[in-house]
């Protein structure tokens, strides 16, 4: 098919998109540990959740585990950027390990949250997956039975909690903002006198691809979500432009995904990145569709990110 025989299709980029502010730290730390120590540098479970990113670390001599178990006496290790329960950072010291904690910043916020209601007398509700790295993290800040794990609306009117118990709720950082606010006023209406966090634990970056995907949405017969299928802020952006009406809305990790046959007929697609997919993949992406179409791309803006992350005292060269 010659460039003038192609079919025309336009593509609508979701901004912000792509990497946050700590999946940024997290891959820094990593790559700086390597730089200061060397090859091999162990990390806990994925660094974060993509496997372009893990692949291309571990190109560079990180070598990922599932437990510290399976990290040599003396050695480094990184934790990831979801969060650990506080067992680890103790197994890694009773081990002689010299770690890393590359949890984001904001989901060591929500820690400090559950530390401090737990000290301060109240049963933790903690909104969010079950299974999902940062809930066990968050969870294993505490004694067992200190937190409530709820999913669903439902689940607030399954919760049993004894009567007069003092009650506060936290949540994950990368949940559907409106599925949230949908718990939370459930929560809130069978139990009035519940704490909420001083500043919602949601993160700005989550918040904002929600809201990008909801702008792009409106002008695309299909979203493309670039992220990995265990990413949960991926996911919720599927979710998302689903609930705007896009009928079509998929999760792909790299171009080679990209279900063609789904896009046949097709005139407009939007395309946003999860917080842990390199603006890489997005040029991947719009190159795959320059192959096959006659292409015109424009980006809608909703916010402006500015944030960034101080890097551990250990690697950061400005502190030195």
């Amino acid at each position: 098919m010659t460039p003038a025989d192609r079919p025309s299709i336009a593509l609508v980029l979701a901004a912000p998109r792509g990497f946050c502010a700590g999946v940024d730290r997290a891959i820094q730390i990593v790559e700086r540990a390597l730089e200061r120590f060397g090859a091999p540098v162990y990390v806990r479970h994925e660094i974060v959740h993509n496997r372009f990113v893990v692949d291309s670390l571990a190109a560079k001599g990180a070598v990922f585990v599932d437990e510290l178990d399976e990290v040599p006496p003396g050695a480094h290790v990184v934790f990831s950027a979801h969060g650990v329960p506080k067992s680890v950072p103790a197994d890694a010291e009773a081990r002689r390990l010299s770690y890393l904690d590359a949890t984001c910043p904001l989901v060591s916020k929500v820690h400090r949250e559950a530390e401090r209601h737990h000290r301060e007398g109240r049963l933790i509700v903690l909104i969010g997956h079950a299974g999902h790295p940062e809930v066990i993290g968050t969870m294993g800040q505490l004694p067992a039975g200190a937190v409530l794990l709820i999913e669903t609306v439902a689940d607030v009117a399954a919760l049993q909690v004894p009567h007069g118990e003092p009650l506060a709720y936290i949540t994950q950082t990368t949940l559907s903002v409106d599925d949230t606010a949908g718990i939370i006023a459930a929560l809130k209406q069978r139990f009035p006198q519940i704490e909420g966090p001083k500043k919602e634990d949601i993160c700005y970056a989550t918040t904002n691809r929600q809201v990008a995907v909801k702008a792009i949405a409106a002008h695309s017969d299909a979203v493309l979500v670039i992220g990995a299928p265990n990413s949960s802020n991926s996911l919720r952006l599927v979710e998302v432009a689903k609930r705007e009406g896009c009928r079509i809305a998929l999760l792909v990790q790299r171009a080679v995904d990209i279900d063609w046959t789904a896009l046949e007929g097709v005139k407009s697609v939007g395309i946003t990145a999860g917080a842990s997919a390199p603006e890489l993949l997005v040029e991947e992406v719009i190159a795959a569709f320059r192959e096959r179409y006659s292409v015109t791309v424009r980006e809608i803006e909703t916010a402006t990110e500015s944030v960034q992350f101080k890097l551990p005292v250990a690697l950061d060269a400005s502190a030195a």
